[in-house]
């Protein structure tokens, strides 16, 4: 039988290739072998002879079909790297908000240690107990992000630094303010010693002192000093929440045991959205514990809170809420007859703020304008069920001229500004006399603007929010001899 043939196959095999090139030419009988000449090369192949005399063999050709297995093991390698991904990029996003919110601490850590070091007076054991455990938090952080960062980590260093400068400044200031201490103490005692011998001296004792006022008692001759400002810490919403209000729940029944509220205002000054609420002064300093509540239509910053029910303008009206914080839901709407709203008579250097409601020893206040009064503010008692008015006194003082107020014992102190660093009470109304007059009590600030004031009876100190920073002052009250 002869013939000629020439094949090129391309033989695929996992792992190896490999190219075969064969020639055959017409073969030369032997036997019963067959002899194959090679014209560039060759193989071997077994052959046989059938029957006819017909040349036959068999060729194993590679196997082209898809490669499913490599595939499915492709996408299972990608599934593993994408979980991956997606663990790691939670812990990012878990550490970005971590860090924005160490951040907030820190700037607000950072502005109280400088108040701290310019300040003259002395601080409590607890002022500095409260900045450490706060210093101590953000260095747990810092020890989580270097644990858990994976690259460079110079920012993670440079806070690091940070913190240990701050606890070391912190460290520096207890220690200088308990030499302070000691040596104020020391005046104080050789003051008395003086003190004592000049009476002694006198041919007559002079009356003793009587004791400050109790608590929530209004035993006293009105307001004659301030403290200066204590800085409680930046409200929980940050550094653009310029405009807003806090203070302590007052109930008479439970003098002592109110909540503290803190209320920002969104950052059109205008609109109130949401407040936390915080059983007490440590998980408010500690941003613990705290419940947050969303309003619908709340409007400025004379917000108050009296037997735990908050008070506040509804929005674009000149209504007044009553709002349950036990529900978070609205127990009753009223009009306040008269009164200018949006923004017609509010106070200089704070807009939205037409109706400012106060809380003191006799219960719930709201100071506003009307057109009739043109402009002058108005006070009215409420009743704090049914919110309707009980008593109604007009002053001869223009309210777009004061900076805020608040109401002490009946009496309505209205403040106005002085310079970017101080306040002065200047004004006084007396509704059980009808007596109206002029102060003059400097008050210290940190920041420029007052947005809010709010009067706590059992602790006879005003909560201020100033320009984002929630401060409190106490009051003096003049003394009625016994």
């Amino acid at each position: 039988v002869g013939f000629s043939l020439r094949w090129l196959l391309l033989l695929q095999s996992t792992g190896s290739r490999h190219l075969w090139h064969m020639g055959l030419v017409a073969p030369r009988h032997v036997g019963s072998s067959w002899t194959r000449i090679r014209t560039h090369s060759f193989s071997n192949f077994t052959g046989s002879k059938d029957d006819r005399g017909t040349c036959q063999c068999s060729v194993i050709l590679p196997d082209t079909t898809f490669p499913v297995e490599r595939v499915e093991r492709l996408e299972i390698i990608a599934q593993t790297i994408s979980q991956k991904f997606e663990k790691e990029f939670s812990k990012v996003k878990e550490y970005v908000q971590l860090i924005s919110v160490y951040e907030k601490k820190l700037s607000n850590l950072t502005v109280r240690i400088e108040i701290m070091e310019k300040d003259t007076i002395s601080y409590t054991e607890l002022d500095f107990e409260l900045i450490k455990v706060e210093v101590k938090e953000m260095e747990k952080l810092i020890k989580q992000l270097k644990v858990g960062f994976v690259g460079s980590s110079v920012i993670v260093d440079q806070l690091e630094v940070e913190i240990r400068n701050m606890t070391l400044l912190v460290e520096k200031l207890e220690t200088l303010d308990k030499n302070n201490v000691l040596a104020i103490r020391r005046q104080i005692v050789a003051l008395k010693n003086k003190l004592k011998e000049c009476e002694d001296s006198k041919v007559g004792n002079l009356p003793a002192l009587p004791p400050p006022p109790a608590p929530g008692s209004c035993a006293h001759g009105g307001v004659v000093n301030i403290s200066r400002p204590i800085v409680v810490q930046l409200n929980w919403r940050g550094f653009s929440y310029v405009y807003g209000a806090w203070g302590r729940d007052y109930s008479p029944q439970h003098p002592g045991k109110g909540l503290y509220w803190v209320a920002p205002l969104e950052t059109d000054g205008r609109l109130l959205r949401y407040y936390r609420i915080y059983n007490t002064l440590d998980d408010l300093l500690l941003y613990t514990n705290a419940r947050e509540n969303w309003i619908k239509y709340g409007q400025g910053g004379g917000v108050v809170v009296y037997k735990n029910n908050m008070y506040v303008n509804w929005y674009n009206t000149r209504n007044i809420a009553k709002v349950n914080l036990t529900t978070a839901t609205v127990a009753l709407t009223k009009t306040l007859p008269d009164a200018a709203y949006d923004n017609r008579f509010s106070y200089a250097n704070v807009g939205w703020q037409d109706i400012d409601l106060a809380v003191d020893e006799n219960g719930l206040w709201v100071t506003y304008a009307t057109e009739a009064s043109t402009g002058n503010m108005v006070i009215s008692k409420l009743n704090d069920t049914t919110l309707e008015v009980l008593n109604t006194w007009h002053t001869k003082q223009y309210k777009p001229s004061v900076t805020n107020t608040f109401m002490v014992c009946g009496v309505l102190y209205a403040t106005r500004t002085l310079n970017t660093r101080t306040e002065e009470i200047f004004y006084y109304y007396d509704t059980s006399t009808g007596k109206e007059g002029k102060l003059n009590i400097v008050m210290q600030k940190v920041k420029e603007k007052l947005q809010s004031i709010n009067y706590h009876p059992f602790e006879q100190k005003l909560f201020v929010y100033n320009d984002g920073y929630l401060l409190n002052y106490d009051l003096v009250f003049q003394q009625i001899p016994q």
